[in-house]
């Protein structure tokens, strides 16, 4: 790698954010950072484009703008507001890649602008897999640009198929942690508050991605998005939950064989290694050592326990908008967790009942995924307000 590249981060002040200038940091000869943005944190926005100069800083809460221009009134750097100007600044013919690392579906319409401009995407945010993927993947095929995973799992399986592209896949195996709840029962989940969801055993994530692991649609969300990224069908995809979070995801070729991507939990290894494709370069993560790690597990997810799991696959299975249903659906449903409007179990219940009354369409455009995701929305937050009210904790 001898050229710069040009780094645009959609989210900077998130967990993945904040570490992928971790790893520009270190590595300075290979990247410079072009944009950053955030979704309403000033105060680390700012500190963030002093420490790194990017060309463009972009707060979506437009209420922040003044704060953040002043700020950095005597940098040469452009302060934009609003999600418009990341649309259209993720254009920007300078820019080499663009680390989606956004919460949510406010990273697809970003996302969608980036592809058409032929840019490279390393994709942290899996929604925009999961409520377009069809729309996403061709764009990428029709514009040349390569879709690079940084999730963990997905980037395992990315790094399993490297130079096995004429051998074709019998099966891939998510791996999940099982998150802080695993084993417990529903009884016991109907009394856990947001703080017991909130500390994961293995990763250091933000709140809403937090919840989705200890929920287990995060691996829901992961299962969709695997579809599209290699191109399988919902049979294809096994979901195994390993507690040590060694085994990031495994593929299994049709001869039986079973390929692995193993390391210590860091999300760093997949950041470093979207950025660098195809080269991996030397970094001083701390290694692996197996005699620390004599007993590695598996067992087979609770989807009686864990029900959105099982909803992803079968939103999966429907395909047309019932994916972007059951994203939708979940943020919100995750959002009223976190304000204690809803309790654990009923966040499913909003899920199910979204998936059972919001208009369904087969063959979705990009205004029917729009139209989809604020539908959703206003259904579920009227469900939640409406059993808040009557003190109920399940929907």
């Amino acid at each position: 790698m001898n050229s710069i590249k040009n780094i645009a981060i959609l989210g900077s002040t998130g967990s993945i954010g904040t570490q992928s200038l971790e790893v520009i940091k270190d590595n300075g000869n290979l990247f410079r950072v072009f944009l950053l943005t955030a979704h309403s944190n000033a105060d680390l926005l700012i500190k963030q484009a002093i420490e790194f100069a990017p060309d463009y800083a972009i707060i979506c809460d437009e209420t922040k703008y003044q704060t953040v221009k002043q700020a950095l009134a005597h940098l040469p750097i452009k302060v934009l507001a609003g999600h418009s100007a990341i649309i259209e600044t993720v254009t920007h013919p300078d820019i080499h890649v663009v680390l989606t690392a956004m919460v949510g579906f406010a990273g697809l319409e970003p996302t969608i602008a980036a592809i058409k401009a032929g840019k490279d995407i390393a994709l942290a945010n899996k929604e925009t897999l999961v409520v377009a993927g069809e729309l996403i993947t061709g764009l990428a095929k029709q514009h040349n640009v390569k879709i690079l995973p940084v999730d963990s799992e997905h980037s395992a399986i990315f790094q399993c198929l490297a130079g096995e592209e004429s051998n074709a896949i019998e099966k891939i195996i998510l791996t999940a942690s099982g998150g802080p709840f695993r084993g417990k029962t529903s009884d016991f989940l109907s009394t856990v508050t947001r703080e017991h969801a909130l500390k994961h055993p293995n990763w250091v994530m933000g709140a809403k991605i937090t919840i989705d692991s200890a929920t287990l649609m995060n691996k829901g969300l992961e299962v969709i998005e695997a579809k599209w990224l290699f191109d399988l069908k919902a049979e294809q995809i096994d979901v195994v939950v390993h507690p040590q979070s060694i085994i990031h995801s495994m593929v299994q070729f049709e001869d039986g064989s079973i390929k692995a991507q193993m390391g210590l939990p860091d999300m760093k290894l997949p950041i470093q290694y979207a950025l660098t494709y195809p080269a991996r370069i030397k970094n001083n993560f701390k290694r692996f050592d197996f005699t620390q790690y004599t007993n590695l597990t598996f067992e087979k997810p609770d989807l009686d326990t864990f029900r959105n799991l099982g909803l992803a696959y079968e939103a999966l299975s429907r395909s047309g908008n019932m994916p972007c249903i059951i994203n939708a659906a979940n943020e919100i449903a995750v959002a009223g967790f976190l304000n204690n409007t809803i309790g654990f179990l009923g966040m499913s219940d909003v899920i199910e009942s979204c998936m059972q009354k919001i208009t369904y369409t087969t063959q979705p455009t990009l205004d029917d995924y729009l139209n989809t995701d604020k539908e959703t929305r206003i259904f579920a937050q009227n469900l939640i307000n409406k059993n808040a009210l009557k003190g109920n904790a399940t929907i």
